[in-house]
């Protein structure tokens, strides 16, 4: 039985089926195009299709065995594409029987369902086959083809290399995206110059001798710890390692070894995040003119001897303060038994948080004393010797802190921890802080970092006291200096503040301009907000008019002064001028100056306040003193002056006259003094 289907293509094709259920026919719906075929293979991991497809009219029978398809092209198809055919995405689950097609050249099976490779032994003159996104499960059926330069099998389930021993003039090999766990059973194809084993299963890379034509190596997306017998290939010139479980130096050390490798990528691996990763590769691997898909330059060969040598002097000096660093975690117990202590509490609690602290898996980075990171060192504690063991149990219990960053948690213990918001933090590390957590911290203390907390971390929406001597509702006038908060956390513990009934209203009324979210994990309510209005609108009106205004614009900001004083200037007009619109838009701007009379000074601010004050009242009276004393005495010389003064003016008249009556005489006189004067 014959028929005819008309394809997009303007050819036909022509389905013969046997005698079998309608069930059991198969059809080919192919499509034409321009057949490519790139000279050159990428470098990547040649996960890309091949095209190479063409319109053919297609004779196809089933066979005997109904699992097989049988299929023919015209002869007119053979001469026109007599050395290529495409079958891809034709939901193949099985290679088809391919009759009368030994010339083929080039074979295109991608997109399909072949689980086997098989009925193609007979294409001897085959170079090029592409198996791409199948599910075959092994290597097999190859043997005869002998001429084969190419072959792609990415994206399938091959779980082995193998039956690649007749393959011998193969050019290129692709096995990305399967499941291989080992390189194997390809020392004897010299003539292969690129091999893709990108996203499988490898865990080290070896068994690489007698690829002596090598050149390309793709490695990408596997769990390579470590590389062997790279050296032993004397053709290779691209290495691509990227994405791997590659952390030291040491386990690819052999690459150094290459004389030939000129581009290498070590790029999302843990050794690419370390400080001394690029001058330690470009100064083990001179020959290299491409790291990571960057060109590198001589001035960067040059820096990375001169920084090498110092990288390697810091990590012998870091080695020998591995132990210190160690003695330095363990005093990060003693930041809440320190808390206790300087408020009088018991040590109970004190040993709760210890355990907390310092059991916690999460505290990275942490930092002591402002130095850099401070974290468990479990292989070096296991080997503690008894000299460093009798230090750490006479180690202080003063000044120690922890600064702990847990996703978007920022979490400071201890006052010195304040310290750590002058570091240079990342600006992906500072950008992605939501919450702020503050414990074992003075209140006070807190206060006098806010404006740096405000620009070191800019998105930080939650703010967490606890242990931190909030104890009255003043305190949280500071707060309104930050940016934004959207929600506050106050615990009860070590912050009596709560006790009040009224606390969280307060709180509400102050910092309404954040249009708060949640206190204490309790959502905010549009009725809370009035409540709070109504409870201390009246305490903010009393406060802002008791002050005078001079004292009022000082603590304003510049904006809020220009709002004060366009208040000032329409108080005095009639209410008829101004729409009802314009004295809603005041009274609100009223409200939120008077809310900025409410402010908060800390104890150790207004202490030196006082100190000030008595200083300059104590410096202007002793200038007072000074300038009335000195006023009395010109005064008291002016009296005495006006009362000898007629007499002392008779003296010089008479003086005067009883020296010029002789004039010779006079003028000898002068004339002596003058000469003696010389």
């Amino acid at each position: 039985m014959h028929c005819q289907a008309e394809v997009n293509c303007g050819l036909h094709l022509v389905i013969q089926t046997s005698s079998l259920p309608e069930k059991s026919k198969v059809e080919f719906k192919l499509n034409k195009e321009t057949p490519s075929f790139p000279g050159r293979l990428l470098q990547h991991d040649l996960e890309r299709n091949y095209s190479s497809r063409q319109g053919d009219h297609i004779n196809l029978a089933s066979s005997s065995m109904p699992s097989f398809p049988i299929l023919q092209r015209s002869s007119e198809e053979k001469i026109l594409y007599s050395d290529r055919l495409t079958l891809e995405r034709q939901k193949l689950t099985v290679c088809p029987i391919i009759d009368g097609e030994e010339h083929l050249r080039l074979l295109n099976f991608q997109h399909n369902f072949i689980t086997r490779i098989q009925n193609i032994s007979n294409l001897q003159r085959l170079i090029f086959l592409d198996l791409y996104d199948n599910q075959i499960e092994e290597i097999s059926g190859l043997s005869t083809l002998r001429s084969l330069r190419v072959l792609l099998l990415g994206k399938n389930r091959i779980k082995k290399i193998s039956n690649l021993e007749n393959l011998k003039s193969l050019d290129v090999l692709d096995l990305h995206g399967n499941q291989i766990t080992r390189i194997e059973n390809v020392s004897h194809l010299c003539d292969l110059r690129v091999l893709n084993l990108a996203r499988n299963l490898l865990s080290h890379v070896d068994n690489l001798n007698g690829l002596d034509s090598l050149t390309e190596l793709n490695l990408r997306h596997n769990q390579i710890t470590f590389v062997r017998d790279v050296d032993n290939l004397p053709s290779l010139q691209r290495l691509f390692l990227s994405f791997n479980n590659i952390s030291t130096f040491e386990s690819v050390c052999c690459l150094a070894d290459s004389s030939s490798l000129s581009d290498i990528t070590f790029d999302g691996n843990p050794i690419a995040q370390e400080s001394w990763y690029k001058h330690t590769i470009l100064q083990n691997m001179m020959q290299l003119r491409q790291l990571d898909m960057k060109r590198v330059t001589e001035e960067e060969r040059r820096m990375a001897s001169v920084v090498a040598k110092k990288e390697e002097e810091k990590k012998r000096e870091s080695h020998k303060q591995s132990l210190l660093k160690e003695k330095k975690r363990l005093t990060i117990n003693n930041v809440a038994r320190k808390w206790d202590l300087q408020q009088h509490r018991t040590p109970n609690f004190a040993t709760n948080q210890d355990t907390k602290v310092s059991d916690s898996p999460s505290q990275d980075p942490s930092q002591l004393h402002g130095s850099a990171v401070v974290s468990a060192f479990p292989e070096e504690t296991g080997s503690l010797d008894s000299g460093l063991t009798s230090a750490l149990q006479g180690l202080s219990v003063t000044d120690t802190h922890l600064v702990e960053v847990d996703g978007d948690t920022l979490s400071l213990y201890g006052s010195g921890a304040l310290e750590s918001l002058d570091r240079n933090w990342s600006v992906q590390t500072a950008g992605m802080v939501t919450t702020v957590s503050f414990t074992f911290i003075e209140f006070d203390e807190i206060v006098q970092v806010l404006p740096k907390l405000k620009m070191k971390f800019p998105n930080s929406l939650h703010l967490k006291f606890k242990e931190t001597n909030l104890v009255m509702l003043q305190q949280f006038n500071a707060l309104a200096q930050l940016r934004r908060v959207d929600q506050l956390t106050i615990d009860p513990q070590g912050n009596p503040v709560v006790n009040f009934t009224l606390w969280k209203y307060y709180v509400l009324f102050r910092l309404s301009h954040f249009s708060m979210q949640k206190i204490n994990g309790t959502e905010v309510t549009q009725n809370d907000m009035i409540m709070a209005e109504r409870l201390f609108g009246i305490l903010a009106h009393v406060a802002s008019s008791e002050l005078p205004q001079y004292r009022l614009i000082s603590i304003l900001g510049d904006a809020r002064k220009k709002q004060f004083r366009y208040l000032l200037e329409t108080k005095g007009k009639k209410p008829g001028l101004v729409n009802e619109e314009n004295n809603d838009s005041k009274r609100l701007v009223g409200e939120n100056t008077n809310r900025a009379t409410l402010n908060y000074t800390t104890r150790e601010f207004y202490n030196e306040r006082l100190e000030e004050i008595k200083e300059k009242k104590k410096f202007c009276k002793m200038y007072m003193e000074d300038l009335v004393k000195e006023a009395t005495d010109i005064n008291m010389k002016n009296e005495a002056l006006q009362k000898l003064w007629p007499q002392m003016f008779i003296e010089l008249v008479r003086d005067a006259v009883i020296e010029i009556r002789n004039k010779n005489s006079y003028m000898k006189l002068c004339l002596q003094q003058i000469t003696d004067q010389k």
